[in-house]
């Protein structure tokens, strides 16, 4: 049985658990829910969470706890010869062990050979003995619960309770993790500032991380200012703004305001898919079409425009970022009670009017608090960039220049095999935590001025 085959199946007898359970409900009460403290529903849900529930636990725990018990197993099986070897050459000896076990590659050697088939041959027993625990334990609890339902049982407060659990872990585990991502990130960006000073890094105009891998080696020392990046990255967001904004606000406007129901319904999704479209394939429309448009725009009015540019990569990322705007501040326009356009109405005001007096300003802090949300957007946009803006470095407010972004250098130093101990390496931390960092300051600001500036009518 496999892994797939065996969801299945408790799936199935989960679905079963349901039925079994409501059916049980129904006939205590003799055919009429109203003698039940719980609907059917509730009874249902809870013969099946019974059901489902702790054999999934049982599958999760043998999934996550696996791969360290094969591996004490076949270890501690093998011939003295490998089993005494240090570490790392033990791990490596592992990993062919598992190669040949799995992908069917020729052994180094008849030992290798033998504790591949060991390992075989524990984890279909293990699967087993796990598939056959998570189905008695699945159909134990069915058998269980069914034989707990009746009137009186609270079925509904017990699921509530258990959904408010798992709701719980989930936020939990969303915490914990944004937790460990900061801390991560500023253990290496600490590890950076022993070798390049903060100073150094925030204020310094030139960037060229490259530095010499091993001693004696002809390279760079390596200067790591990272003005010239956060100068780029401002460059090119603030162009896709420029693009988006107003295009975006616009759009809103007409849809929220002026197009008829119909019309809404078809345009707005299509302005939605936008935001579905992978920025891959942005970046290659940028990097063929939008790039070379642009270059030979800027040669025939007689401008230098070098062929990567930031109006290039920034053109195409207001595009990108137009539903965000669009979305936004249509959901926030829509918002505004009809009584306020009508009491304009009635005061003698056109539309377009009540639109720019009475509207707008109603839905200002939600339009502004998009807009950000879309700004922080842009800042952390990549693949444009790097197909379209290229990746010189260079300090520089002109848009028809080749400049690059935090995020683009990010890309670039962790491309390879690297060594996590240089500051070429640990460069790329400090760029992710400076721009998180800004993207967290952007977000905190549009919750502050929706917060703050928000009207709220009865």
């Amino acid at each position: 049985m496999s892994l797939i085959l065996l969801t299945l199946v408790l799936l199935a007898l989960t679905a079963y658990g349901f039925s079994t359970g409501r059916r049980k409900a129904l006939a205590v009460a003799d055919g009429n829910p109203r003698l039940l403290h719980s609907l059917p529903n509730h009874h249902g849900y809870l013969v099946a969470l019974w059901c489902g529930l702790p054999a999934l636990l049982v599958v999760v725990g043998w999934l996550v706890f696996e791969p360290a018990l094969l591996h004490a197993l076949v270890t501690a099986s093998l011939p003295p010869d490998l089993a005494g070897l240090p570490a790392e050459r033990l791990a490596l000896v592992y990993n062919e062990i598992r190669n040949v076990a799995h992908n069917g590659t020729a052994p180094s050697s008849p030992a290798v050979a033998e504790a591949a088939h060991h390992l075989l041959a524990l984890r279909e027993t293990m699967f087993a003995t796990v598939a056959a625990l998570a189905l008695g334990v699945a159909v134990a609890g069915l058998a269980w619960a069914r034989t707990r339902v009746h009137r009186d049982l609270r079925a509904r407060n017990r699921v509530e309770r258990v959904v408010t659990i798992a709701l719980m872990i989930s936020s939990t585990v969303a915490i914990f993790t944004t937790i460990g991502i900061v801390l991560s990130l500023l253990f290496e960006s600490l590890r950076f500032f022993q070798f390049v000073p903060l100073t150094d890094f925030l204020f310094g105009t030139s960037w060229s991380p490259q530095t010499a891998m091993r001693a004696g080696q002809v390279g760079s020392s390596g200067a790591f200012g990272a003005v010239p990046l956060f100068t780029g990255t401002l460059l090119i967001a603030g162009i896709a703004l420029v693009v988006a904004v107003p295009i975006g606000l616009l759009a809103a406007i007409y849809m929220a305001e002026y197009a008829l129901p119909r019309f809404r319904a078809v345009v707005k999704p299509l302005l939605e898919v936008l935001a579905g479209i992978p920025t891959v394939v942005y970046g290659f429309f940028a990097a063929l079409t939008v790039a070379p448009f642009v270059r030979d725009t800027g040669l025939a009015l007689g401008l230098d425009v070098a062929s990567e540019s930031a109006l290039a990569a920034g053109l195409v990322m207001g595009i990108m970022i137009i539903p965000f705007v669009s979305s936004l501040s249509d959901d926030v326009i829509t918002a505004v009670p009809q009584s306020l356009r009508e009491g304009a109405y009635g005061l003698g005001a056109t539309k377009s009017e009540t639109i720019k007096q009475v509207v707008l300003p109603a839905a200002l802090p939600g339009i502004v608090g998009g807009v950000l949300l879309a700004a922080s957007r842009a800042i952390g946009e990549t693949m444009i960039v790097v197909m379209a803006a290229g990746l010189a470095a260079n300090l520089t407010a002109n848009p028809l220049k080749a400049v690059t972004t935090v995020t683009t250098q990010i890309v670039t130093l962790l491309v390879g095999d690297q060594e996590f101990d240089s500051p070429k390496t640990l460069a790329a931390f400090a760029l992710g935590l400076a721009l998180f960092t800004i993207t967290l300051s952007l977000n905190a600001v549009a919750l502050h001025i929706v917060n703050r500036y928000r009207e709220r009518y009865d």
